[in-house]
């Protein structure tokens, strides 16, 4: 039987990163297709190669039986395969009709546009997919549901064979899921198929017929969805063994609470998050991409605006409208973009870990303690091992791990107690990521409390005393370092906010009690 898509031994690398190894996809006809794996696994890529946004280092694709290489989106496009991006291309003060035929508008007398025609196509394909759209709708004033609606039409205004759709779901409830799901299985014909990636386990029985799994930008295995627990699934996505070492302790419950934060909610995702972090203590944040575990770090340091909840430091409500009001109150925030928020990559090594204690060590009537600036930067240099020929080295020459020490001590001079590391090790190498994990338990152990946001499941799983866990802005769910696993952190992640976090039965994860009371007094 012929495939309508085929993917073989495709490898992609950007610099220092292997993205994808010798992977192979398979598509048939008539079918849905969920492509899974934790963040960083591969699939983005892959669908950037099949979609012609990346050229393949090497491997073969084939739609059809027939070899194609696609040499860009709009050739993809022509050649039928159109992708949705969870991040939603679409222009917000146009109608529905000018955004699904953008760049393809009918000309009346081959010059002007003819705005007749256009609405008359729009409308010809929304009765089609049966859509509940109107062509002369502004976007900008549709639902979330309605513009993904407005970006499957334009996806398939192209005659398209192959639709990929990357998180079609991630921001609807589950009327417009169910809505979305009947549109799908529209679409679904012996001459089409649907690459579905998805980090929610749910809803893969409902919508596909194989699940493939990629790790590690490798493949896994296919199965058939049918004849497999998500449980399985799940395991072939987390299935590498991570940890060698001893699982951190806990942190006894006697600690001094240094940060405890109440409902706190922003307006554009955060709904009332609650947690504490005890001195000492380093507090894990897991969940899968926009599950909203940077929102509580900006909100919490005052970067992005709270619509609602109470912070306390020490047991006092403290009013932090910006990270410099953060610092005031020892938290110091390590921001995931290094390069945009936490460095200033054209100065030296010496200004950039002096720079945030300037008023407080370095400042005498106005004038700058030149020497002093210098003794503490080589002080820290020394201490956390920062491999650098001078303090007087340009910051943006360091390598990432090197850069993240860098930061690390600024907040270091400033006498944080606080530290907010959002994805520490992201984009260093293996080594410099072994050192950075014996500086936090180092600071962990002088009684410095942290938090860790991290994508890497398993530097979660290795580095935190608790773990809380996010989905859709949410916490749905709060493990000891005794209690976590990598099927339940992947659990509490995949879980929406309206489902009940003991509803584990397929999963066969025994959770008996309820998420947040995990027990952490050892």
């Amino acid at each position: 039987m012929t495939l309508l898509l085929h993917a073989e031994g495709v490898s992609k690398s950007f610099p220092g990163v292997q993205a994808l190894s010798d992977v192979h996809l398979d598509l048939r006809h008539n079918e849905v297709l969920a492509l899974v794996g934790e963040n960083g696994a591969g699939k983005s890529t892959l669908m950037k190669l099949l979609s012609g946004i990346y050229a393949a280092d090497e491997g073969e694709f084939f739609l059809n039986g027939e070899r194609f290489e696609p040499a860009s989106p709009r050739h993809a496009q022509e050649l039928g395969i159109s992708i949705i991006h969870q991040e939603f291309n679409l222009m917000p003060d146009l109608t529905v009709a000018q955004n699904i035929f953008i760049g393809r508008e009918p000309r009346a007398g081959g010059f002007f546009l003819s705005e007749r025609r256009l609405n008359t196509r729009a409308a010809d394909l929304i009765e089609r997919l049966q859509l509940p759209l109107e062509p002369g709708s502004p976007v900008g004033g549709l639902t979330v549901a309605k513009q993904q609606m407005v970006e499957i039409a334009k996806a398939l205004s192209y005659d398209a064979r192959v639709l990929i759709m990357d998180e079609p779901t991630a921001a609807l409830n589950e009327a417009e899921v169910a809505t979305l799901h009947a549109l799908i299985r529209r679409f679904k014909s012996p001459d089409t198929g649907i690459i579905y990636i998805s980090h929610r386990m749910d809803e893969l029985k409902k919508i596909a017929d194989r699940v493939t799994v990629l790790r590690d930008g490798q493949y896994v295995a296919t199965v058939d969805t049918a004849a497999t627990s998500m449980k399985e699934v799940i395991g072939l996505m987390v299935g590498r063994a991570l940890r060698t070492d001893a699982q951190p302790e806990g942190v006894r419950e006697d600690r001094e609470v240094l940060l405890s934060v109440e409902g706190l909610s922003t307006r554009a995702l955060l709904k009332d998050v609650s947690f504490e972090l005890r001195k000492g203590e380093i507090l894990g944040f897991a969940g899968l991409m926009g599950a909203g575990r940077t929102e509580v770090a900006r909100a919490v340091v005052g970067a992005d605006k709270a619509e609602g909840g109470t912070v306390r430091v020490r047991g006092r409500p403290v009013g932090i409208q910006s990270p410099a009001d953060a610092a005031k109150h020892r938290i110091g925030y390590l921001s995931e973009d290094r390069k945009h928020f936490g460095l200033m990559l054209e100065q030296d090594v010496n200004a950039n870990i002096t720079v945030s204690s300037l008023s407080e060590l370095f400042s005498s009537f106005g004038f700058m303690k030149d020497r002093a600036m210098r003794t503490k930067s080589r002080q820290y240099v020394d201490s956390l091992r920062i491999k650098t020929p001078s303090i007087l080295q340009t910051a943006k020459y360091l390598s990432g791990g090197n850069q993240q020490k860098v930061v690390i001590a600024k907040w270091l001079l400033k006498n944080c107690d606080i530290l907010i590391f959002d994805e520490p090790t992201r984009g260093i190498d293996v080594g410099a990521k072994e050192e950075i994990y014996g500086l936090l338990n180092d600071l962990a152990a002088q009684g410095k409390s942290i938090i860790m946001i991290s994508s890497e499941l398993e530097e979660v799983l290795r580095m935190a005393h608790r773990i809380v866990v996010m989905s859709e802005g949410r916490v749905t769910g709060t493990l000891s370092a005794a209690e976590a696993t990598q099927e339940r952190v992947m659990h509490y992640a995949t879980l929406r906010p309206d489902e009940n976090p003991e509803d584990a039965a397929e999963l066969g994860l025994e959770l008996d009690e309820p998420a947040g009371t995990a027990d952490e007094s050892r």
